[in-house]
């Protein structure tokens, strides 16, 4: 016996094919949001500043934490435009374009699920 997800809006989104206590009821297709993005001038003097002394260079740890945030954002906005619930898979890729540009890729299967009662 299967239960419907409550539709509180949210969306689950896991890295693995099979959520604990969910049956995926139907694969909808691969899904995905890509974000480019650059620090200002500012912020690579600071960073190139403080790459001198060593460390962690908290300018580009934010960057990227905030890239990967707005990927995944738009995957799931693209996720609940297909009719999905849930996300399964979802995983990041990243790559370096110039000189100063960061692409993050959050990506995934839109999917259905339910609640098993098992």
């Amino acid at each position: 016996m299967m239960s419907q997800v409550p539709s509180t809006g949210s969306l689950l989104v896991t890295t693995t094919e099979r959520p604990a206590g969910y049956e995926v009821t139907r694969a909808l297709g691969q899904v995905f949001g890509v974000v480019v993005r650059s620090r200002g001038l500012g912020g690579n003097i600071v960073a190139s500043l403080r790459a001198l002394g060593g460390g962690e260079i908290v300018e580009y740890t934010r960057l990227v934490e905030d890239t990967r945030r707005h990927a995944i954002d738009r995957m799931i906005e693209n996720a609940r435009a297909m009719g999905a619930n849930a996300i399964v898979m979802m995983r990041f890729d990243s790559s370096e374009m110039g000189q100063n540009m960061t692409e993050v890729v959050a990506y995934g299967t839109a999917a259905t699920i339910e609640r098993s009662n098992t």
